[in-house]
């Protein structure tokens, strides 16, 4: 399958200034439209508390109402995603692979990318060390290892020293180097990713005369470690797909590899990533890519690989993929973790600016929504439901994350502030702050899950810390609402205020610590 140039047109775009005329100016607006929804509900409801507060505070009612149920909604998925979980990690997925596809499984080939920035050697070497542990035919997988120029000889030396340790271990092992500024790019994941795709493709796929549809990609973060099965498990729900080359597979992404030496506010925002993306896996329409995931070569190759223009690569290429495909591109859920690290640095105040910066480059997948919607109107041959449902589930979700919680917890007691002294007399004024008091109270029940399931789902612990750690890994839960507000709803505002206001983020690397 070859792009034509019309779909290039909307495929390739990163922003606004992209564009010409007319085109430019609608996808400008889209870009404007989640931080232009978000800011007129909180305007509204301050509006509203002062002119109208009976009604504002039945709203507030109704809407704590409604999180009640969203959240007893999200927790059966959650609990649903959790023994499928815990089912899942105790299958021998390799067995089961040669005893379901006893010769295909050895006609397919991994390719694996690590575009990394400046992480140390200790970071690669246990990620490398990881895929050491893997039930599978460690020859089967071809190592491609991304340098980017502007990071130095130093990040240069660090690909060769991995090289030099790990390459007799497997297939292939090719270490790429990144330009710099080339034209119609910006410095990120994204673009080293699609160069060290198209170098793979030169100089291991096609050299080998490899058949694309039976070469599977995974994308890992340069701190990306894999559990003993991962690959079995990957290669069997491959196999058992009806069009492989037209899905994306999705694991599950844990941030355990250092998850104990973590401050409290990193744990709880990284778990709480983790069980939004468990919620997501049992739910199939609404389920994206996230971080690591796994594709055809096939498909890769077809859509001209990643879009090189945005920040979001991970979840943009599956709208990419959606978009090329006429929407016949669908996620399957992997069951089955892969570790990652917490947001640790050298002091309290540094890792606290990193997990707030981390989560506003997430929050600026918002940049998803316009692409979405301008894609969906260039794209006539996409079911016009499908187009529909995407683009709601979009918009609703990057809404829901910028407001929902400064609703819920800050503004329950507004009309009380500025309703005035005539709705302060009233009885639904002095029941107000109790009834949303008791009606979050049953929702933030669902926390006791999260504490049972992230207990059970760590590593061990280890000789360092004693055993009443696993008390504050209890106790944590308990600034979850401050977590949600301020690592949550104030990034993801940030983010979508930036992009309302034209003021573009670049790609922001996570800094890897380990203790």
């Amino acid at each position: 399958m070859t792009l034509d140039a019309e779909k290039r047109y909307y495929l390739e775009v990163g922003r606004a200034e992209d564009l010409r005329g007319k085109d430019r100016v609608i996808y400008r607006f889209f870009e404007m439209l989640p931080g232009i929804l978000a800011w007129s509900t909180l305007v509204a409801i301050f509006v509203l508390s002062w002119l109208a507060p009976i009604f504002t505070a039945f709203f507030i009612i109704v809407f704590d109402l409604f999180w009640l149920l969203k959240t007893v909604f999200l927790s059966l998925h959650l609990r649903v995603s959790y023994n499928r979980t815990k089912k899942h990690l105790k299958i021998k997925w390799f067995e089961c692979l040669q005893a379901d596809f006893d010769q295909q499984w050895q006609e397919i080939t991994h390719l694996l990318i690590y575009p990394f920035y400046d992480e140390s050697f200790e970071v690669l070497d246990t990620t490398l060390g990881s895929l050491l542990q893997s039930r599978y035919d460690l020859k089967k997988l071809m190592i491609v290892l991304g340098v980017e120029r502007r990071a130095g000889q130093g990040a240069l030396k660090v690909a060769e020293r991995v090289k030099e340790k790990y390459a007799e271990n497997f297939g292939d092992f090719l270490i790429t180097i990144h330009p710099d500024n080339i034209v119609g790019e910006i410095a990120g994941k994204g673009s080293n990713e699609t160069w060290m795709g198209k170098e793979a493709k030169e100089k291991l796929i096609d050299k080998r005369g490899l058949n694309y549809k039976k070469v599977v990609v995974s994308v890992f973060d340069a701190d990306t470690q894999v559990y003993p099965e991962y690959f079995g498990c990957l290669t069997w729900h491959y196999l058992k797909a009806a069009k492989p080359h037209r899905c994306s597979f999705q694991p599950i992404p844990v941030f355990h590899n250092n998850i104990w030496d973590a401050p409290f506010f990193s744990r709880v925002a990284a778990l709480s990533c983790t069980f939004w993306q468990m919620m997501q896996q049992a739910r199939a329409d609404r389920l994206t890519t996230f971080s690591s995931q796994a594709l055809s070569f096939q498909g890769l190759a077809d859509m001209d690989f990643w879009n090189p223009k945005n920040v979001s690569e991970d979840s943009r290429v599956f709208w990419k993929a959606l978009l090329a495909f006429d929407g016949d591109y669908s996620v399957v859920p992997l069951y089955y973790p892969v570790s990652m690290d917490a947001n640790l640095a050298p002091t309290f105040w540094e890792t606290a600016k990193n997990v707030y910066k981390q989560q506003r480059r997430w929050g600026w997948g918002s940049e998803n929504v316009a692409y979405l919607l301008f894609g969906s109107i260039k794209n006539k041959k996409m079911p016009l439901r499908l187009r529909l449902k995407h683009n709601l589930n979009q918009i609703e979700g990057f809404w829901s994350w910028a407001t929902n919680a400064l609703m819920i917890f800050l503004l329950g007691w507004l009309p009380l502030m500025v309703g005035g002294q005539q709705f302060n007399q009233t009885a639904l004024a002095y029941n107000l702050p109790r009834l949303t008091r008791w009606i979050m109270t049953f929702a933030m029940i669902g926390i006791v899950s999260s504490v049972i399931y992230s207990l059970t789902l760590m590593p061990k612990r280890p000789g360092k810390y004693g055993k009443r750690k696993y008390f504050a890994m209890a106790l944590q839960w308990l600034t979850y609402p401050i977590n949600l507000i301020i690592l949550g709803a104030i990034p993801g505002l940030e983010a979508q205020t930036r992009l309302m206001l034209g003021k573009y983020m670049g790609f922001w690397v996570t800094p890897k610590a380990r203790k």
